[in-house]
């Protein structure tokens, strides 16, 4: 059994050219498929984690970024590092419609509260150590405990390595488990920003579309305490030096040539059961997409003539306005798609397999035969959880972690609730001292009242007893009353204002107690009610947990068999994908849809001085003089702007490099293109293309329209004519 176990954990790769998201250490198993698509390098010489160019390829938490200097200068995406221009910008500053350029680096700006750059120095499979004999006995709740208290244990030996942070991902739905390492670098800085005229050029209109003309991309910095150690913001602190870091391409690309793209994607589904895909599309994604839209819908009325509220809620806004082009592009695709039948047909043929022999039906049927039933339970409780979930205010959420902070903080370190230990404390303040950038009080109540108005429609056996309590929430109220009630919370909280906030931190369980703050109250009331329903929900993840390892154990055999590819689904974890550029048509002028390059003269047609498309004049004026220099592609007679790509990516891709045959940077990862996103769940090759930001114009915005010298000169550029 052993044996059979560690042969399926050895996956062999069988996926078509362009798919896939491959851990680094997968790549000279698919040496002959990346010379085909026109690598020039050896696999081999790429596929080890501290060495080039992995080494160079950081994570953001929710964004991939690379450095691009040996003076920790790291290259994102504009909208990855929105957060941070929106959180240094006012109504007199707006850094986000001007631009930022530090000429230097004591003019470099702290990034958003929070923000890091981790840079990861190790990943070691840990399977073993996390499924141990014990676990093997346990189910429900008392195995989720017990892997929680391995990978904890795991967790606190790594980070006695201080500085550095350490998480154990789950592969394969938990049936393999690789400890991460990651130096966790907590000074960052703000660079250098375009415009948002040219970083988010285009908008929402042009989200997800092709063509595209947006110089997405930004850059930040990496600091460290003189030492060379991770450190809070200091003055005294100096730029990280990486061990590598990439290069600008001595060539440009052309149609056809070899990409590939190394970052951190978020997550993907293509291995999930039919009605794991039944209720995304059917249930969970329609009620995103009319939620998202209501609160875009509340907050644009609620900041129309506030200005700094306006700026308080800019990434929270673009953040929600490309879920919800996301998830309706997605429901979309399905609706013209066959992806639930092939679902379907897929599961039969591989439990006909399964069932096919004694063999495999000893090994395999009981976690087949179970993991659908336990699915449809968590498919139940999503659903009655939906309204309560979204009815909670945020500042009734905030209370809760607080408290429920404090609660762990009375047990030894070891024995707190994952989420809830030391080193979790860090991230705490940095969310509480951020809220006063994103965070205003007549926003939230009309949040509020609207999410609390829906929950309040539904009947009151459908509703949770302990939050209405809590909340002083009674059937029959109307809408004056509701709102008059959350007018008076907000009225008597101390929340609002940051120094309270932060005092939070230093409550015990009974200081909590005492509190006579209204969200700080509801908290205490609800710990008893939230615990219990923790409880059970773990009880039942504790056996899906286990029954989805065994899913996917039979789901790679069964795979194998046909020599079909069972790489691991994205589960923000360094990958790397390749492919090659290309268009989904041939043409070179941009009013051709699937030409493979836009150009500058896009810009100049889709500008219109206003909105979305609000090129700066300072940039319109330098296409008009057609001074192009060594960015000029000869056959387009201009500076290409973005390209597609045969690139397999996803959320969480944002700011991943991508590089060319030889590992050189030839531009920034940022979107997919809106009939493909679909491919999280269903990848098509055919129709599948990544879109990017091209360094040729990156560098031919930062020298002729912005002046970044300074930075062409650290990127290696020469801005001599």
């Amino acid at each position: 059994m052993k044996k059979l176990l560690i042969a399926l954990s050895v996956v062999s790769c069988f996926a078509a050219a362009d798919e896939g998201m491959w851990m680094p250490k997968q790549l000279p198993e698919i040496a002959d498929k990346l010379k085909a698509a026109g690598l020039t390098i050896d696999p081999n010489d790429i596929s080890k984690l501290t060495e080039f160019p992995a080494a160079a390829i950081v994570s953001l938490g929710g964004c991939s970024a690379s450095f691009v200097s040996p003076e920790g200068l790291v290259a994102t995406n504009h909208h990855c590092a929105y957060n941070s221009i929106a959180h240094n910008s006012t109504p007199e500053n707006d850094l986000l419609a001007n631009g930022f350029l530090a000429k230097g680096l004591d003019a470099e700006v702290p990034a958003a509260p929070g923000s890091r750059i981790f840079v990861t120095k190790a990943v070691d499979d840990v399977t073993n150590k996390v499924i141990d004999a014990k676990v093997t006995e346990l189910t429900g709740k008392a195995r989720l405990d017990a892997i929680e208290d391995n990978q904890k244990a795991l967790v606190a030996e790594c980070e006695e390595d201080e500085g550095h942070r350490c998480t154990v991902a789950a592969y394969y739905g938990s049936l393999e488990y690789y400890l991460i390492k990651q130096l966790e670098i907590k000074d960052v800085r703000l660079v250098h920003a375009p415009a948002s005229g040219v970083g988010k050029f285009g908008g929402d209109t042009d989200n997800w579309m092709w063509p595209r003309h947006t110089g997405d991309y930004s850059f930040l910095r990496a600091y460290v305490s003189p030492e060379g150690e991770s450190a809070d913001y200091s003055e005294d602190n100096v730029p990280y030096k990486p061990d590598y870091h990439l290069t600008i391409a001595s060539e440009g690309l052309e149609e056809g040539d070899f990409v590939m793209a190394l970052g951190y994607p978020g997550r993907t589904n293509r291995h999930r059961l039919p009605s794991e895909v039944k209720e995304t599309f059917e249930w969970s994604y329609p009620k995103t997409v009319e939620q998202f839209q209501d609160s875009l819908d509340i907050i644009a009325r609620e900041t129309a003539d506030d200005k700094d509220a306006e700026l308080k809620y800019a990434s929270r806004v673009a953040g929600l306005n490309n879920y919800l082009k996301n998830r309706q592009g997605m429901l979309d695709s399905f609706a013209n798609s066959d992806l639930l039948e092939r679902k379907q047909q897929e599961h039969k043929e591989l439990t006909e397999w399964v069932n096919s022999d004694r063999t495999k039906k000893a090994l395999y049927a009981d976690g087949l035969n179970t993991i659908d039933t336990l699915l449809q339970q968590r498919h139940k409780k999503s659903r009655a959880d939906y309204q309560l979930n979204n009815a909670t205010p945020r500042l009734l959420s905030v209370a809760r972690a607080v408290h429920r902070l404090a609660q762990e903080g009375t047990k030894p370190d070891a024995e707190r609730k994952a989420g809830y230990q030391e080193r979790d404390v860090p991230r705490f303040q940095s969310y509480l001292a951020g809220m006063d950038r994103n965070f205003d009080a007549k926003v939230e109540k009309a949040l509020d009242l609207h999410n609390l108005s829906s929950y309040m429609a539904q009947p009151k056996s459908e509703r949770d007893a302990a939050f209405d309590k809590a909340m002083g929430l009674r059937d029959g109220m109307s809408n004056d009353e509701l709102s008059a009630l959350i007018d008076g919370w907000y009225e008597s909280t101390s929340l609002l204002d940051r120094d309270n906030r932060m005092a939070l931190l230093e409550f015990d369980p009974e200081q909590f107690e005492q509190s006579e703050d209204p969200f700080v109250k509801a908290a205490v009331a609800l710990y008893p009610s939230d615990l219990e329903d923790e409880k059970k929900s773990e009880e039942l993840s504790g056996k899906i947990q286990q029954a989805y390892a065994d899913y996917m154990r039979a789901k790679i055999a069964f795979m194998q068999s046909k020599g079909e590819a069972v790489y691991p689904d994205a589960n923000s974890t360094l990958r790397i994908t390749y492919g090659n550029v290309a268009g989904r048509d041939h043409g070179t002028e941009d009013g051709n849809a699937w030409a493979p390059f836009t150009t500058l003269r896009g810009v100049t047609e889709k500008a219109t001085g206003e909105g979305e498309f609000n090129a700066p004049e300072e940039q319109l004026k330098a296409i008009e003089a057609g001074d192009f220099g060594p960015y000029e592609k000869v056959d387009l007679n201009s500076v290409p702007v973005n390209y597609l790509a045969t690139l397999d990516i996803t959320g969480g891709n944002s700011g991943s490099a991508v590089l060319n045959h030889k590992g050189e940077f030839v531009g920034l990862a940022f979107d997919g293109t809106l009939d493909s996103i679909i491919s999280d769940w269903d990848f098509n090759l055919e129709n599948t293309r990544s879109i990017q930001v091209d360094t040729r114009y990156m560098l031919w915005q930062m020298q002729y329209v912005d002046h970044a010298d300074n930075v062409l000169r650290e990127l290696g550029v020469s801005t001599s004519q």
